[in-house]
């Protein structure tokens, strides 16, 4: 059975948007008070326009000594991300994210944004097919 990013990495997620012309600081604190390392931006259609991480925020504001009130998300956002579908396999999705260089994914069915998964999901998932398969295995039901 091949594990895919809906249901089987990501079951529920309440989704936290940003748009391009809010500010840094702002987005920062969402993320610090949510306790999440990336979020989509979301242009004035609803249309997913780009992801902001914290990597953004080392590489594209703090590196570049902006000031983060001064400064919009869609600025320093990754544009145009690249995105999965819920029905890709995880081993798939983990293969694009390594490939790309990249922690965070969005998930996008029919131009709309589902989710976001990120590394630690995909991996959480992975582990824990893993242990179902060494329970059954270690009690003869296999």
């Amino acid at each position: 059975m091949t594990l895919t990013i809906i249901p089987d990495a990501i079951t529920a997620q309440t989704l936290v948007t940003v748009t391009p012309a809010d500010n840094v600081r702002a987005t920062v604190r969402l993320m610090a008070e949510r306790h999440i390392g990336a979020v989509p931006v979301i242009g004035p259609d609803g249309a997913l326009v780009g992801i902001f991480t914290e990597r953004d925020v080392m590489c594209r504001v703090v590196d570049r000594d902006l000031d983060p009130l001064a400064t919009t998300i869609g600025q320093v956002m990754t544009a145009s991300p690249k995105t999965a579908t819920p029905d890709w396999p995880i081993l798939k999705a983990l293969e694009h994210m390594a490939e790309g260089g990249y922690r965070h994914l969005p998930v996008v069915e029919d131009g709309r944004l589902l989710a976001i998964v990120s590394i630690r999901d995909l991996y959480a998932a992975v582990t824990g097919k893993l242990e179902d398969d060494i329970m059954a295995l270690s009690s003869g039901m296999v």
